[in-house]
């Protein structure tokens, strides 16, 4: 086991790095307002100054870094895993200047591995030029969602057609404008075995039947800038029978192929928001004075900053080891590993992230800073692909069936 950079890795990180610092980092501030001043702020992927960041980044080879394989930059889970952390640094721009934002990653990944060639044709090869966006709708608000055998929408054969009905929010992505398609998860089969009553179906944004109710906000923040989390309604939708992704009741093999290779980008992108956290907190306590003597001298606040690195230290390791044992065994291999990481992540970037909200005094709870944003932004994770005590039971199930060979119900 050999976390290292190989070659390839190290030269990409250096482009990133170096793409980061002349031209994404000074261009956040042009981009929050040019997206602040649109007429529909939802339409962020609209602003001129994401469209030169595109053409750069397309420029310098740094396109579409997470997709393997030829279509992709051909990266492991382990040589992207570094250049997803660096794009967390600036988590509202910069993996959209790559085209590597959610949630279109998972979807690009889910056609390219499941999807017909006239699907990818109509809506992969579209992503990946950066031309659309799309959306992801599997959680549902009448139901359970942390069951995704809960899932109620009804997705009906009626001929060459499949007519679908429910309601989804949370669709990341469905608010922007230039949203085209969604894939939608919902049940063939109500009578089949458990997990194969589900299917996943691709449905235009604009089809008739489709109505998106609503914005949802996440403590306040809208997310306009990740295309916007939506509720959607979906009535008497009929698209055609060659929409289906795979076949019939594949919907929930597909889900959990999809969610692995996406915890992974979204637990690397938020070391990097951790990284950027014991920054500010290391510069603001350098440079404030209370009770006589700067921040930095206080035992506690040094308390924080060592146990914020160790912390994040931690997390890499267990994140790396998860992307070579993905690559190495596979993602049902590297299964207990992925639950790992999902629960360990939201929990230490919080910690770390409310310790420099703490040093930075009422501030850091302010606009002034990007803290309180990238708060709520690391709290939707412990929900995100599944919540915490979902991963938690099943980690725990196994580690007993690990240890006692028991079989539990």
């Amino acid at each position: 086991m050999d976390f290292a950079p190989d070659d390839r890795t190290r030269e990409l990180s250096e482009r990133l790095l170096a793409f980061m610092d002349e031209r994404v980092l000074p261009a956040a501030g042009t981009f929050d307002e040019q997206v602040g001043a649109l007429a529909d702020r939802w339409a962020w992927s609209t602003v001129p100054v994401l469209a030169q960041l595109r053409d750069e980044a397309r420029s310098r080879g740094l396109w579409n870094a997470f997709l393997p394989g030829q279509r992709g930059a051909g990266l492991t889970n382990l040589q992207y895993a570094p250049l997803a952390e660096i794009t967390g640094r600036c988590l509202r721009l910069a993996p959209a200047a790559l085209n590597c934002a959610a949630p279109d990653t998972g979807n690009m990944e889910v056609l390219n591995e499941f999807g017909t060639e006239p699907q990818q044709r109509q809506w992969l090869d579209p992503l990946l030029r950066g031309e659309i966006r799309s959306g992801f709708a599997m959680t549902e608000p009448g139901v359970a969602s942390s069951d995704a055998t809960n899932i109620a929408t009804s997705i009906r054969r009626d001929g060459d057609h499949y007519v679908v009905n429910g309601r989804k929010w949370w669709t990341t992505g469905a608010m922007n404008p230039d949203c085209r398609v969604l894939i939608v998860m919902g049940k063939t089969d109500p009578t089949a075995p458990r997990h194969r009553q589900q299917s996943m179906i691709l449905v235009p944004r604009d089809a008739a039947g489709v109505e998106v109710v609503r914005g949802m906000e996440v403590f306040g923040y809208d997310d306009h800038d990740h295309g916007g989390h939506a509720e959607i309604a979906l009535t008497d939708v009929r698209v055609p029978a060659s929409n289906l992704i795979a076949e019939e009741g594949s919907g929930f093999a597909i889900a959990q192929a999809r969610l692995g290779p996406g915890r992974i980008h979204h637990c690397m992108r938020a070391i990097g928001v951790a990284e950027l956290a014991i920054e500010a907190m290391c510069r603001r306590v350098s440079g404030r004075v209370a009770f006589g003597r700067p921040l930095s001298e206080q035992g506690m606040v040094r308390d924080w900053i060592a146990e914020a690195r160790v912390r994040v230290e931690q997390l890499r390791l267990l994140v790396l080891k998860t992307a070579w044992l993905m690559d190495t065994v596979g993602n049902k291999g590297a299964h207990t590993e992925i639950q790992a990481i999902k629960i360990a992540t939201p929990r230490t970037v919080e910690w770390v992230l409310d310790k420099a909200i703490q040093a930075h005094g009422a501030a850091g709870l302010s606009q002034d800073t990007e803290l309180a944003a990238a708060f709520a932004g690391i709290r939707t994770l412990r929900f995100a692909d599944g919540p915490d005590e979902v991963h938690k039971d099943a980690l725990a199930r196994a580690e007993l069936r690990r240890h006692a060979g028991a079989r539990l119900p």
